[in-house]
């Protein structure tokens, strides 16, 4: 049968990535090409391989360093997925490899950012459907269309969440060095592989022994430079002892502690969307889970919620108006105050600035009717399709859908 994936609802259990011709993802992305430029751009189609290894794969085969073919996005390994790539090169030559083929388009004078990307289209099989639960979907799809659904951030945003404890970017926030670090280098978090999960049960167990921790960590690793600070600059002063734990956490890659605040501030935007919708709505039988949170959702959309509504992302700067006593309630749940949100004792990561629309309207939206499934015998089987800005997630269309 292979890979699948499943979403959990309360009143559904819903698979779907059976194969991964089941769920196809295309990019839709502004190209400038130009006849001539320093970056060569390709479609790329990929099934059943990371991006990553499409980068790698494609490095090779035109001659040029790995951080010279710029991908502006990830896509999941378990799919289809078409998306484009620059490479700073005059290559133009069509390219196939393993799970991958790559198309040239042309050229432009810069590599491609996220900025480009303006759009994701997804057509996703779901299977094993009880004829009830298929008709019910295909209903439910309808009323997405129509009237959208809460813009949450889902699961892949908080892969640095370790269930049971602070998030490391609260510490952060709250410039508590050490207990950053500690949090680093102990808590297991829900994206670890095996390896790290290994050194870092052994960390926890071995806090303040760092030549012991340094033979113990995973090689390559980021653990090792920060270790290598630490052991390197033993003191019994408590001054100096914040002194170099600072300094040893800004040496974590600025990518992961990025990663880290973004993952925190999307889950606090999460929490005062949803105390926002709650209000409006009152108690609402439809719910959906989010990194171990029971979010709103709804049917219909209530007439006093303003569908172009934006709510800024947590930042010390941001300025939430009629949201104010609901965000200031939410910090206050995590011991913070609007001014707690910069990171203060780091030197080159920060919390992003910005808004996000409170609200999600899936575009194309379609549901085939219930098939016969020819891999689950008596089940059925329907096909959606529909496009999401950047930014925004398929598994939360299906989770709505579910609910």
């Amino acid at each position: 049968m292979g890979h699948f994936a499943r979403i959990l609802a309360a009143e559904a259990d819903v698979r779907y990535k059976v194969c991964p011709e089941d769920f196809v993802v295309e990019e839709r992305a502004r190209l400038h090409l130009v006849p001539r430029g320093d970056f060569a751009v390709y479609r790329v189609c990929k099934r059943g391989v990371t991006t990553l290894n499409v980068q790698a794969q494609m490095a090779r085969a035109l001659g040029v360093p790995q951080a010279d073919v710029v991908f502006p996005a990830l896509k999941d390994k378990e799919a289809v997925a078409v998306q484009h790539a620059a490479v700073r090169a005059a290559a133009s030559q069509q390219l196939t490899g393993r799970g991958f083929d790559a198309r040239f388009l042309g050229y432009s004078p810069r590599p491609l950012t996220p900025g480009d990307i303006f759009a994701n289209h997804f057509t996703i099989l779901l299977r094993d459907l009880p004829e009830e639960e298929a008709a019910r979907i295909q209903a439910r799809s309808a009323q997405v269309a129509r009237f959208g659904l809460p813009n949450y951030f889902d699961e892949q945003r908080f892969g640095s969440l370790s269930p049971g404890e602070e998030h490391i970017a609260k510490r952060i926030l709250r410039r508590d060095a050490e207990g950053a670090l500690r949090a680093y280098l102990t808590h297991f978090f829900v994206g670890d592989p095996a390896a790290v999960r290994k050194f870092k049960a052994f960390a926890a167990t071995h806090w303040g022994d760092w030549d012991a921790l340094f033979e113990a960590a995973p090689r390559p690793s980021n653990f090792r430079s920060v270790l290598t600070y630490l052991r390197d600059h033993p003191t019994d002063d408590p001054a100096e002892r914040a002194m170099h734990h600072r300094k040893a956490l800004n040496l974590i890659t600025r990518r992961l502690l990025s990663i880290y605040l973004s993952a925190y501030q999307s889950l606090l935007w999460n929490r005062i969307a949803g105390r926002y919708l709650e209000a409006i709505l009152g108690e609402t039988p439809r719910q959906v889970e989010i990194a171990g949170e029971r979010l709103p959702l709804y049917e219909e959309l209530p007439s006093q919620l303003d569908p172009d509504l934006a709510i800024p992302l947590p930042n010390h700067r941001a300025r939430y108006a009629d949201l104010a006593a609901i965000t200031a309630q939410v910090l206050a749940e995590e011991g913070l105050a609007l001014d707690d949100l910069k990171a203060r004792i780091l030197k080159r990561a920060y919390l992003t600035k910005g808004k996000r629309a409170l609200l999600l309207f899936p575009e194309e939206m379609s549901c085939s009717s219930p098939e016969p499934d020819e891999r689950f015998s008596g089940r059925r089987r329907v096909t959606l399709a529909f496009a999401l800005p950047r930014g925004s997630y398929a598994t939360l269309v299906l989770k709505a859908l579910a609910a």
